[in-house]
């Protein structure tokens, strides 16, 4: 996935992100930070969000299930991945990736898996600790080799 895919997505479900939250499009675009008029067009589909409603709507609104059920478990990390290309950080703890993750590859410690819905990458630990992020595959397994090494 790239930015403009993101925007894309999140634009045409920004209604439904909206209405499963039980917020009037006042509330909504008070929330978000723009005008009412700004929303209805993007309800509409006459314009698209900005890149920062869309990191803004998946910060304020990581729980929600329209957002889970087209990025994934962990909306942020899908944006995050995007924006810096990649994540190599400090480990942070994840579910360990038993919905919306398939294993494409696993070390004597850590293990590399792919979003089955943004297509990225992941590299966790035996103890589900992410360290790494990036929706190249090449990037992702030589960080993987690198982590195994260093271990």
């Amino acid at each position: 996935m790239i930015q403009e895919e993101i925007i894309q997505i999140v634009s045409n479900k920004l209604k439904l992100i909206r209405i499963e939250n039980e917020y009037t499009q006042e509330k909504m675009a008070e929330i978000l930070g723009v005008s009412k008029k700004t929303l209805v067009q993007i309800e509409k589909g006459r314009n698209d969000a900005s890149w920062t409603l869309v990191v803004a709507t998946c910060a304020l609104f990581r729980e929600s299930d329209t957002l889970t059920s087209i990025l994934g478990e962990d909306p942020l990390e899908v944006i995050e991945t995007i924006a810096h290309e990649r994540i190599n950080m400090q480990p942070d703890k994840t579910f360990g990736g038993k919905i919306w993750w398939k294993e494409v590859a696993k070390s004597t410690s850590y293990r590399l898996q792919q979003n089955v819905i943004s297509q990225h990458y992941r590299i966790l630990d035996d103890e589900n600790y992410r360290w790494f992020s990036s929706f190249s595959k090449e990037e992702a397994e030589q960080r993987l080799k690198e982590l195994e090494h260093n271990k």
